[in-house]
């Protein structure tokens, strides 16, 4: 199992610009796959605690049924909408895939998750704002980064 301290600990500067990004606002969305195998998006808050992402859904939430049948699950950070003018900034936007492992619960509180992370991904813009940078982190293949005109 891949755990955030994973992350942390393989490329520190990249894991944390994109928990802050995650962290900048509450709400993320989170996709999963229904039962005929079409996708789902659903909203949902996360916490990075202990080392680990974790996030949960309420009882009998259809998200919560959806990752105990097949856990796959992709991820997307909070959107800010980037500052016109001379003045141009855009942090970016940042994605997590991978498994979803129930975590335990007390009765009747819902789905409780941690991350296996397959991969973590930060687009964002080059310091003059001039090229779009996708950065992506995995286990296996470690921070990579390309560049689009």
């Amino acid at each position: 199992m891949t755990a955030w301290r994973d992350v942390e600990q393989a490329a520190p500067e990249f894991a944390g610009r994109v928990r802050a990004l995650f962290e900048a606002h509450k709400h993320k969305t989170l996709a999963t796959l229904r039962a005929d195998g079409s996708p789902r998006i659903s909203g949902i808050e996360t916490v990075f605690a202990g080392g680990e992402l974790v996030f949960g859904s309420m009882p009998h939430a259809r998200k919560g049924a959806d990752l105990r049948r097949d856990p796959r699950f992709a991820l997307h950070g909070p959107t800010v909408d980037p500052v016109e003018g001379a003045e141009a900034r855009w942090p970016g936007e940042a994605k997590i895939s991978g498994r979803a492992v129930p975590a335990p619960t007390g009765e009747g509180e819902g789905d409780r998750f941690r991350a296996d992370i397959a991969e973590v991904v930060h687009t964002h813009l080059d310091d003059r704002a001039t090229v779009l940078v996708v950065e992506w982190w995995t286990p296996a293949g470690g921070l990579r980064r390309a560049e689009r005109a």
